[in-house]
């Protein structure tokens, strides 16, 4: 069993707002979840599209992987870890602690 890492939201946004943070944020939802709002600058990549589009992410990119509740993005975590990827941190909670404590969720693109 991988050691996920994980992020908090308030982490997270921080991460977020400071440029020197070079990091990518992908959401693991379908599109019709993602719709109702995301993290800022989050890309969607569906959970079930990761092995197909792997080649899209660079093993020494810091990739912030999110969902709804946290469950998805660890499975996500969990295949890019074992695929090489050491730099995969776990939204805690998910979109759902994220709008808890309090932060903004933005429409894509």
């Amino acid at each position: 069993m991988f050691n996920i890492k994980e992020i908090d939201a308030s982490e997270l946004a921080q991460w977020v707002n400071d440029a020197s943070h070079k990091l990518r944020v992908i959401d693991v939802r379908q599109m019709e979840e993602i719709a109702m709002g995301t993290v800022p600058k989050a890309e969607s990549l569906p959970l079930h599209t990761l092995p197909m589009r792997l080649n899209e992410l660079s093993p020494s990119e810091k990739l912030v992987i999110i969902c709804r509740s946290g469950a998805r993005s660890a499975q996500a975590c969990q295949f890019l870890q074992q695929q090489g990827y050491a730099n995969v941190y776990n939204l805690r909670g998910g979109m759902m602690r994220w709008v808890q404590s309090g932060f903004p969720a933005h429409q894509l693109g």
